[in-house]
């Protein structure tokens, strides 16, 4: 199922929308889809991670080496 979403945008930005949307052949509403799904999955990372680190924190591990150690 899909709904319409409308926004509005800075001049500035619907401009530079556009030029992407041209340059690589893509609707604004996919380039606008896409990126809302990466942001999306970025803040699900973030919170992942901080929770993650957290954890870890109170196990002693605060490194990429203290992973490492623990993996090896």
């Amino acid at each position: 199922m899909r709904s319409t979403l409308t926004i509005s945008l800075p001049e500035t930005v619907r401009v530079q929308l556009d030029r992407v949307s041209k340059t690589e052949g893509v609707s604004r509403s996919d380039i606008v889809r896409e990126s809302i799904r990466d942001y999306l999955f970025i803040r699900q990372f973030r919170g992942l991670r901080k929770t993650m680190v957290s954890k870890a924190s109170r196990q002693g591990i605060h490194t990429d080496q203290d992973v490492f150690d623990r993996v090896s």
